[in-house]
């Protein structure tokens, strides 16, 4: 089951932090939730044309207040460069020299307020012959060197959802980046850019695999995917089908784990090869596959739950909040009908909270104006009656 939230409008340890985040797709609204759920009070200029569209069913919209505005129009860049000398970080997506053209470059911004972290999300990165090329998680990934080594043996190459580029290398490796910026400002007064590449962040995430690669740091002894403990090669480390068509997953890689996995499996050691010899591991893995579609998916459990045997369910995404581990820790919440995972991580003295649900594109327009720009109704109605804002 879900835990109701209720919305929180304080509290957290980024309170009193001001983002302005330029809408944009999956890794910078992941960040701008990371850095939300924690405090921060962010704010997303929308495009006029979404004002009015389903814009605010995302969950990367949650924790934001929203404003339309045109940014091509001269009034409404004014407008933004308002809200940057209040804003303590800047969060943008779009391909490099896009912001400059708008008359919102780094330089422009820090010279209104030179303590602003100015955060850029991008795939390939600011510069390098593939700095402007359009491309998508799995081309990040790629020529990271990540995506070829995820999948089984003898089957291509497997795209792991969006989760490596998009959320891990990017939108979390911006929140990281743009909090060492604003500690930096914090302490000397000096903003700076932090230039965030999914290809960057991709690589760093497969840093275990790079160098000499040992096994037993998680590295690949072998080139070929799907023939490495951690890549699907080892019988200890798979998804293995059960009796009803549903997953088990078993991680038993130290020696005590992999004696009460196969004690789970009833299987007398002396009956198969020795655990780490990787030339005999499809044999092995044959027959625990044999051995686990004898059984449904509830009855391993029973088995194995009350072991080390490092084993788990392979949950479906609607059997999540149910699981009693995930229930104890109200893994997930809902706010406003939608269950959704809780903000992580949890700190113990000042929590982070969902401050409140997705917004609707343009619906806080007029608030942050005032709040954060200090604009008059006046200039408001103005503003909007030149089509610079909606």
């Amino acid at each position: 089951m879900t835990t109701t939230a209720s919305v929180e409008k304080d509290g957290g340890p980024l309170r009193g932090v001001r983002v302005l985040e330029v809408a944009s797709l999956a890794p910078g609204p992941f960040a701008g939730v990371m850095l939300a759920d924690m405090g921060a009070d962010i704010v997303r200029i929308d495009r006029l044309e979404s004002v009015g569209a389903q814009s605010g069913a995302s969950l990367l919209g949650r924790g934001r207040r929203s404003i339309a505005a045109d940014l091509k129009h001269p009034d409404a860049a004014e407008v933004m460069l308002r809200l940057v000398e209040r804003a303590d970080i800047l969060i943008e997506g779009f391909r490099p020299g896009v912001m400059e053209r708008l008359g919102l470059s780094p330089d422009v911004c820090l010279a209104r307020n030179p303590a602003l972290v100015y955060g850029r999300m991008t795939g390939f990165g600011q510069e390098g012959p593939w700095a402007h090329a359009a491309g998508h998680d799995i081309n990040y990934i790629a020529i990271a060197g990540a995506l070829g080594m995820i999948g089984r043996r003898d089957q291509p190459p497997t795209p792991p959802l969006n989760l490596v580029g998009d959320f891990g290398g990017g939108g979390m490796l911006l929140a990281f980046g743009l909090l060492c910026g604003l500690l930096e400002a914090r302490a000397s007064g000096r903003g700076q850019v932090v230039d965030a590449a999914m290809v960057d962040g991709s690589a760093l995430l497969m840093l275990p695999f790079f160098g000499t690669r040992p096994r037993d740091a998680g590295g690949l002894e072998r080139s070929e995917r799907g023939t490495n403990m951690l890549d699907s090669g080892a019988p200890f480390y798979d998804a293995y089908e059960t009796a009803d068509g549903k997953w088990v997953s078993v991680g038993a890689i130290e020696p005590q784990f992999y004696a009460e996995l196969l004690r789970g499996l009833e299987l007398d050691p002396a009956s198969l090869p020795p655990q780490m010899d990787a030339d005999r591991w499809p044999q092995t893995k044959a027959r625990f596959a044999s051995i686990f579609r004898t059984r449904t998916r509830d009855q391993w459990c029973a088995v194995f739950e009350a072991t080390d045997a490092c084993f788990a369910p392979v949950l479906e995404l609607d059997e999540v909040a149910r699981h009693p581990h995930n229930a104890a820790r109200s893994l997930l919440v809902e706010v406003a009908g939608v269950p959704q995972p809780a903000p992580a991580p949890r700190l113990s003295v000042s929590p982070g909270s969902i401050r409140r649900p997705p917004p609707s594109a343009g619906e806080h327009t007029d608030e942050v104006l005032v709040e954060w720009g200090g604009l008059e109704p006046f200039e408001i109605q103005a503003l909007r009656a030149a089509g610079a804002i909606g």
